[in-house]
């Protein structure tokens, strides 16, 4: 089904207030109830030490319709007001995907600094169910630059013992993932839980009856006043409320990231190139490239028909990333942010122009907050540079300023000197990278009584540099790099897409990119990640609704024709990868190169699909079943194994219930096309 059609899932707040009608009732009375006059709110903070819930359903309560540019959505502003403190919450739903989402607020309205505002928690509420019994929770590793990243994890929550979730240093999803999928005891029904916020967040899983789960998601280090007239945002939360089975949530999240949550539309040409990555040696990334060799890549790959959507131009042609001799780099220059004049004389405009002459985009690296000490922008304007002195010594990052994002000035600065960049060079996509952690600088600098308070005003303007982008520059992709993949949450995939999702350096280690593929799929329909060889496993392994390949078509010995193959395959399948995710390998430990690990990507408008597996160089066993679906078991399908000339007609019930692949050599793959008879 597209839709939800019955919530098995019940819903209170404090006390049990089951719900059991369509989605679209669901959504609208669960939200019309808990957001009401006199009730207890779904998000709880302290003023001055003394929980909400002591006093905010005293306080002047008001409500009122927005405005809401999706049609499919509505949306609601409801706020509390007491003590010179007004407490906002503005919330929207889309009742046809069983979805609500909202974000909390605080704006001092008094003449004077407000209380004290702590233990902020977005969401704070408790699920309850028809049944008794196990509460299990599915989610994913965050990002540690290993084969395990987003690998997907399930646990049953322990009776009042709770579970508890934060990322690291300061970026959304480094270790730590912001999406849940929590299943009921009946595991018929459940709900997705996303958390928005591209900062440090925290969640709370504590199941505290037999039939009911408390759930929490804030800021875990807010402890702050507000000067008169300030306000200040903090995390957004969304639940998506599903039944059947989970990967029914996950598939409603999938599609509804695509429909109603994604700037980037119904877009899905993200097949990009470079231009001989990090060539030569020992140069790194692009701090060798000059203008005329990239517009001769350009022309080579379209004179072997190797044109890819997006030409990508990565770190390295800034002003002293080239400079090699004296110990320079693109990473200890960032902050020098203009052209490197002698590598690129007219600006990037040639090299655009002629990607655009072959019918592709342009994409340029960025990376704002992280400055080095001694560049252009430290020097020019070190009123924006936060510092951390507690660095060890020597060591690389104690060279390193955090550009005040949260300064308003600043800002304001950045969005026009990068967006003058931008249209005068005739980017198309703008790529933003950030390898530093921000956590320790906001915490360092934060003013006494107001810990946070950088934290949040640059999270804030980050938002808000994003969104001068998308607005200054309709049609703009923007990738949100972080050190690949270390600010994917509900927010930031609203305006950006991850096109590298992992910074796992193994680049002869396609197994661990079919894992990155296989765990992200289950939550996100748009990553991707980059490909060196061009041969067939190492091709499929890093499959996925983006690729970024960097063969280096100038070296001896490279099959042209194996690319032009890899190529055509891709444009052909790709779309499938923005349909329906099934795992076939269940989610136990699939890091290992002894496994089979294999995928389905489903297209329920057709009944068509894609089946992906790979017999990793040590699986012992030439054969793996595998339980596709989304199947209709009443029909037949035709088989179509691409790279074979071999078609087979396989009954819809086989393919539910057991269909046996077959892979005689280790090291090999297959990818089979199915359609409906």
């Amino acid at each position: 089904m597209r839709y939800l059609t019955r919530i098995a899932l019940l819903f209170c707040i404090l006390l049990a207030f089951p719900i059991d009608a369509s989605a679209r009732e669901d959504v609208s009375r669960w939200t019309s109830r808990i957001f009401a006059k006199g009730q207890q709110p779904p998000f709880s903070f302290c003023l001055d030490g003394v929980p909400s819930s002591e006093f905010i359903r005293s306080w002047k309560w008001a409500s009122e319709q927005m405005a809401c540019s999706d049609t499919a959505c509505t949306a609601m502003r409801y706020s509390w007001s007491g003590r010179g403190l007004q407490v906002i919450c503005e919330v929207k739903l889309c009742p046809s995907a069983g979805e609500a989402e909202w974000v909390l607020k605080f704006k001092n309205t008094s003449g004077s600094n407000s209380g004290q505002i702590s233990q902020i928690n977005t969401a704070d509420l408790q699920l309850a169910f028809a049944k008794k019994g196990d509460i299990v929770l599915h989610y994913a590793e965050g990002n540690k630059i290993s084969r395990a990243d987003y690998a997907p994890r399930s646990l049953t929550l322990p009776q009042g013992q709770p579970c508890c979730f934060c990322p690291a240093g300061g970026r959304s999803s480094e270790e730590s993932f912001p999406f849940y999928n929590i299943e009921s005891p009946s595991s018929r029904s459940g709900a997705i839980m996303a958390i928005g916020w591209s900062g440090t967040w925290f969640s709370s899983f504590a199941k505290t009856g037999r039939k009911s789960l408390d759930v929490k998601a804030g800021l875990p280090s807010a402890n702050l006043y507000l000067k008169p007239g300030e306000e200040i945002r903090t995390p957004s939360v969304a639940f998506i409320f599903w039944e059947g089975n989970r990967l029914n949530g996950h598939n409603a999240l999938r599609r509804y990231i695509l429909e109603h949550h994604s700037r980037i539309g119904s877009r899905r040409d993200y097949l990009c190139s470079g231009f001989n990555y990090r060539d030569p040696q020992p140069f790194g990334e692009y701090s060798a490239i000059t203008a005329q060799w990239a517009v001769a890549m350009i022309e080579r790959y379209r004179q072997f028909g190797l044109n890819p959507d997006i030409y990508w131009m990565d770190a390295g042609w800034h002003h002293g990333a080239s400079d090699f001799l004296h110990g320079r780099s693109w990473a200890n220059t960032t902050g020098n942010w203009r052209v490197d004049a002698r590598r690129f004389p007219d600006g990037m405009k040639p090299i655009s122009d002629a990607a655009h002459a072959a019918g592709a985009q342009f994409l340029l690296w960025f990376e704002p907050e992280r400055v080095v000490r001694g560049t252009e922008w430290a020097l020019e304007h070190p009123e924006w540079m936060l510092e951390y002195p507690l660095h060890p010594a020597g060591s690389e990052e104690s060279s390193w300023l955090l550009f005040d994002l949260g300064n308003d000035q600043a800002c304001d600065w950045l969005c026009k000197y990068y967006g003058d960049m931008i249209e005068a060079g005739g980017i198309d996509c703008y790529r933003q990278d950030c390898n530093i952690k921000p956590a320790v600088y906001w915490a360092y600098n934060d003013e006494p009584g107001r810990a946070g308070m950088r934290e949040i005003r640059h999270i804030e303007n980050l938002y808000r540099f994003w969104d001068y982008l998308l607005e200054r520059f309709p049609g703009i992709l923007i990738d949100n790099c972080a050190s690949g993949g270390k600010r994917l949450d509900w927010e930031s995939i609203a305006r950006t897409v991850p096109l590298w999702r992992s910074d796992y350096y193994h680049y002869d280690d396609p197994d661990g990119y079919q894992c990155h593929t296989y765990g992200l799929n289950f939550w996100l329909p748009v990553h991707g990640t980059g490909i060196l060889l061009p041969d067939e496993y190492s091709f499929r392994s890093s499959l996925s609704s983006t690729l970024i390949y960097n063969w280096k078509i100038t070296e001896p010995g490279v099959s042209i024709e194996q690319m032009q193959h890899n190529i055509a395959v891709y444009r052909d399948i790709r779309d499938y990868y923005f349909e329906d995710y099934y795992p076939l390998s269940g989610t136990g430990d699939l890091t290992g190169h002894d496994v089979w690990l294999a995928y389905q990507m489903h297209r329920p408008s057709d009944g068509s699909g894609i089946i992906v597996a790979f017999r990793r160089k040590e699986a012992p066993q030439g054969e793996y079943t595998v339980k596709l679906g989304g199947i209709d078991v009443s029909r037949n399908y035709t088989l179509e194994f691409e790279s074979a000339p071999q078609t087979c007609r396989v009954s819809g019930k086989t393919l539910s219930e057991g269909y046996v692949l077959h892979l005689e050599q280790p090291g090999t793959s297959l990818l089979i096309k199915y359609c409906l008879e």
